[in-house]
């Protein structure tokens, strides 16, 4: 089993644990004997995994064994309803930014600047969420010399905008980061193009991921319904 799976000895011992594999008969001297099923059920783990991660997926694959079809199926229904979801927002971020990053910004005046309340309500987001981009270098704006308060200018309001649909998106805090440091100094707009065509790969890998799951799932459930 282990070497058919690609896992160790004792991984094989904790998904039967969990629940992920039905339990093994055993011969008269104890040694475990697993069968078609228990290699069905580890494959359809280790692709759900990838696709879902391995909390999701130990309890989409017990479900196969424990409840009615119904429940089971339902939960592989919501695991492709939030990847497609995912993809939705993945390509509104990629109409937006791609508009984001095409509009010009003439002459600017100090009085173009926002103040951290104007900009979260223009963003829709609350004044915390830009507190925490300028924490995490993700938005700088200029600080106000002598009152100490943040403004932005339309360079800056541009970043937070890109970044407000790359978190949308589903983008993570640490390569978003790099992202913005390496945009601010280019001001390439290839870069983000760059991460959202990122983005997309690593959700067509989960989609297969969860497409290899489910093939295996089905002969889960074949050899469940022909033993019953």
């Amino acid at each position: 089993m282990a070497r058919r799976v690609g896992y160790s000895v004792q991984q094989v011992r904790n998904l039967e644990r969990d629940g992920v594999l039905p339990t093994a008969t055993r011969t008269s001297t104890g040694y475990r004997v697993y069968g078609e099923v228990h290699l069905r059920s580890a494959l359809a783990y280790r692709a759900l995994a990838a696709g879902v991660g391995p909390t999701e997926a130990k309890a989409i694959v017990r479900a196969f064994h424990q409840t009615p079809v119904s429940r089971a199926l339902a939960l592989l229904d919501a695991a492709h309803a939030r990847l497609a979801a995912e993809r939705a927002r993945l390509r509104q971020a990629e109409e937006a930014a791609a508009v984001i990053s095409g509009e010009p910004i003439q002459e600017v005046r100090p009085s173009d600047s926002m103040g951290v309340s104007e900009l979260a309500a223009a963003l829709g987001v609350r004044p915390s969420t830009l507190r925490h981009w300028h924490a995490e270098a993700l938005v700088v704006p200029d600080q106000d010399a002598v009152r100490g308060t943040r403004r932005y200018t339309p360079d800056q309001v541009r970043d937070a905008r890109i970044v407000h649909q790359l978190r949308k998106a589903g983008h993570r805090i640490t390569p978003l980061r790099a992202l913005m440091l390496e945009l601010r100094r280019t001001r390439s707009s290839e870069d983000v193009v760059a991460a959202l065509s990122a983005r997309d790969a690593a959700l067509t890998a989960r989609s297969r991921a969860l497409l290899d799951g489910a093939t295996a799932l089905s002969a889960v459930l074949a050899l469940h319904e022909r033993s019953a």
